[in-house]
């Protein structure tokens, strides 16, 4: 075969460095973190379908949210489980998992920006420009922007994977806990200064775009408040922007973090759990936080659990 299209069949998955005494401990807590992510998120997305009054562009923006969450924790946790369990020398995936698992993992990272981003823009029209806000909020914008957040992160993931696709092999073990576009290249001994190159230029006009638009929405609104004398006014601005920037801030430091020691070998094993910690706490933190923060889901939250305890 030729050895410029030479392709691993099956790859070696390095895993988590977890003891046998802790495994079935780490097992469980992953296991019901990810059992309660799916529930929060999907039952958060059938609230919102279900009842009429959150039927608002903040609240089904935020659906791209929770089901962007729900994909980034199927992505990594139900395969970190099972390799938990599974002996190191086993802990075996073919090459077209690995390829789909990194699209999947880095299109969740993406996303979690351009997703951010629309909703920043969201909390910038109804703050700035309120009187206007169902007229530039239409339907039909809601539909726009949440497409536009997909195809941007779609596209962008696309070019990141299929350099890396492109590339022979002369090694067959995925250095990580799971597949990513940096364990992909790494199989190569070919040139990768395309794919560095690309990754950096992504990753920086990524988290440019994402801080810099966030930062400027931000300060927008802060002028029109200062501004204002309507303390009612600014003070549902404040509590309405600081879900959206917690959320946001959880999501950049988390997902720093696992970038940053990705240049750095002898922090390796801090560095994977630095990436599952980005796949497991904005997941459990964004339908708390805007579920206690949103008023109407909060009411029917609190409704749920009392007709429960009175049926008991």
């Amino acid at each position: 075969m030729d050895n410029l299209t030479f392709r691993y069949s099956v790859l070696l998955v390095e895993g988590l460095n977890v003891t046998s005494q802790s495994s079935l401990s780490a097992f469980m807590l992953i296991l019901i973190l990810y059992i309660f992510i799916m529930l929060s998120n999907i039952g958060m997305m059938i609230q919102i379908s279900v009842e009429k009054s959150l039927h608002q562009p903040m609240y089904i923006i935020f659906c791209n949210l929770t089901l962007n969450d729900i994909l980034g924790s199927t992505v990594l946790l139900p395969h970190l489980l099972r390799d938990i369990l599974t002996d190191p020398s086993k802990r075996f995936i073919t090459y077209v998992e690995c390829v789909i698992q990194a699209y999947f993992a880095h299109l969740n990272g993406t996303a979690s920006h351009t997703v951010i981003m629309i909703m920043a823009f969201d909390r910038y029209v109804a703050i700035c420009n309120p009187l206007r806000y169902s007229t530039i909020m239409s339907n039909n914008m809601v539909v726009k922007l949440s497409a536009g957040a997909w195809g941007v992160a779609l596209m962008l993931v696309g070019i990141l994977i299929g350099l890396s696709v492109r590339l022979s092999h002369c090694r067959s073990v995925i250095q990580n806990h799971f597949c990513d576009n940096a364990s992909l290249f790494k199989l190569s001994c070919e040139n990768t200064v395309i794919n560095n190159v690309y990754g950096l230029t992504f990753t920086v006009v990524l988290f440019a775009s994402s801080i810099g638009s966030v930062a400027l929405t931000y300060l927008r609104i802060v002028m029109v408040c200062f501004k204002s004398k309507n303390k009612a006014t600014n003070s549902k601005a404040i509590k309405t922007c600081s879900a959206h920037l917690t959320v946001y801030i959880i999501m950049l430091v988390s997902g720093s973090v696992g970038i940053f020691l990705h240049r750095f070998t002898v922090y390796a094993e801090t560095r994977k759990l630095a990436n599952v910690l980005f796949h497991v706490i904005p997941p459990v933190l964004n339908p708390i936080i805007y579920g206690l923060q949103a008023k109407e889901i909060r009411q029917r939250i609190f409704k749920l659990l009392r007709n429960k305890v009175n049926t008991k």
